[in-house]
């Protein structure tokens, strides 16, 4: 557990994620590949590929023709505040940065806390060459102050209510100046002009363990990098199968429809599956059947049982923290009876604590890559997570057996290839 709290630690936008999580791979002697550029795979080989500094996946062959495949989907963007193209403003001479919500986040959080200012920049040299570097300015905290209760009184009883243009600027000095955000960065990059950049607004609270037996863990971005840490390592740690794929995805843009150039609705896997398959020779005929031998494992958080808020559960179905990975059921998930008996009958032979997740009748839940993928790949899917507390907030919890049953629960899917039942007898 120290080294997924390194992990978070070194991933406080989804672009440094991405750059962990390619480290580890470089690490684990898996080779980079390139979209523009032709592939020469070998079997039993580990591979990844990434596309615009978000989208990783990983890949490790098997050792003959491949026949089938195992996917683990997650993503690595979380709800933000990001920084505006024209970021400065103030009033009364008092510094903002101004910002827009990224995603679902739980706004009342992020005020009265210590903001980083993180991503990427692009910039140029003297030589008007550009490149991007990653920025994370912990070193130099903003600051969203809430108003004083006493200008505020009724806050308690009706709530939290804020205007999203006015009130989410964050402070950053008493006596504003021009290109402010472009010195605070120079200070950490040398570069000649700033000329674009990806930024956001994020908590510079360390993750820390949780409860008088260290049961929990709370920290930002927990959704979805415990996902994705689960199955990072679950990858890292199996070897090559006979005849089956194995592979690791980490998508950007979930948190915001993933309908982008580096989301989960692209046809990026799509066109991965094929170039793999083309390298064992095998025609559009095989790809099909490949396909449908598949499964894909879209693993994301899923709402813990708050003891607090008990009536915001369906009674039956709701998951808790502590008691295993959970399997979510609803409308808006890939989940399907037999996607579900696939995985359950795998963790009942491992003796891994499983649950399953469905939320009210009356509160519709939210999305995951898992619909998306299931539809565009057209793979059998099963939408699955563990319990979650405050989701989309500045600050999450969820329990350290969780986080290693989740780990073994992936390991022991890209160990024995699934088996997903779609015929009647």
């Amino acid at each position: 557990m120290e080294s997924f709290i390194q992990f978070i630690k070194k991933s406080p936008t989804v672009y440094h994620a991405a750059r962990e999580i390619t480290a580890q791979l470089d690490a684990a002697e898996f080779t980079p590949l390139l979209e523009g550029e032709k592939w020469n795979l070998e079997s039993g080989k580990g591979y990844y590929v990434q596309r615009d500094n978000t989208l990783v996946a990983a890949f490790r062959l098997p050792k003959k023709k491949a026949k089938s495949s195992t996917l683990l989907a997650t993503h690595t963007d979380s709800p933000a505040l990001k920084i505006k193209p024209k970021g400065n403003s103030s009033c009364k001479e008092i510094g903002q940065i101004g910002t827009e919500i990224y995603g679902g986040p739980l706004l009342y959080t992020w005020f009265d806390r210590d903001l980083a200012i993180a991503g990427r920049i692009l910039v140029q040299d003297k030589n008007g060459n550009l490149q991007t570097k990653f920025v994370y300015l912990d070193d130099q905290p903003l600051i969203i102050p809430s108003v004083a209760i006493h200008l505020n009184r009724e806050v308690n009883e009706k709530g939290f209510s804020l205007n999203k243009q006015d009130h989410l600027k964050a402070i950053f000095s008493l006596s504003v100046k021009e290109k402010q955000l472009e010195e605070a960065i120079a200070t950490h990059h040398q570069f000649d002009t700033l000329v674009n950049y990806d930024l956001f607004l994020v908590p510079t609270e360390k993750s820390s363990f949780i409860g008088f037996n260290n049961e929990l863990i709370a920290s930002y971005r927990l959704d979805n990098l415990s996902s994705a840490y689960a199955s990072l390592n679950a990858l890292l740690q199996t070897s090559a199968q006979d005849e089956t794929i194995q592979m690791a995805i980490f998508w950007d843009h979930e948190e915001i429809g993933s309908k982008t150039y580096a989301g989960a609705d692209s046809p990026f896997i799509n066109q991965v599956l094929e170039r793999i398959c083309l390298q064992f020779k095998m025609d559009k005929e095989d790809y099909y059947c490949l396909k449908n031998k598949s499964v894909c494992l879209s693993c994301d958080v899923s709402h813990g049982f708050h003891p607090n808020y008990s009536e915001k559960y369906d009674p039956q179905n709701a998951s808790f923290l502590g008691k295993g990975p959970a399997i979510k059921f609803s409308s808006r998930y890939a989940t399907t009876g037999s996607t579900a008996a696939a995985i359950t009958a795998l963790a009942n032979k491992h003796k891994i604590p499983l649950q399953t997740y469905a939320s009210r009748s009356d509160m519709p839940c939210g999305s995951t890559v898992g619909a998306m993928m299931g539809a565009t790949l057209g793979i059998p899917t099963v939408d699955l997570g563990i319990p979650c507390w405050a989701m989309h907030s500045a600050r999450e919890t969820i329990s350290t057996h969780d986080q290693l049953m989740l780990h073994k629960l992936l390991k022991v899917a890209l160990e024995e290839p699934l088996t997903v039942c779609q015929e009647a007898l």
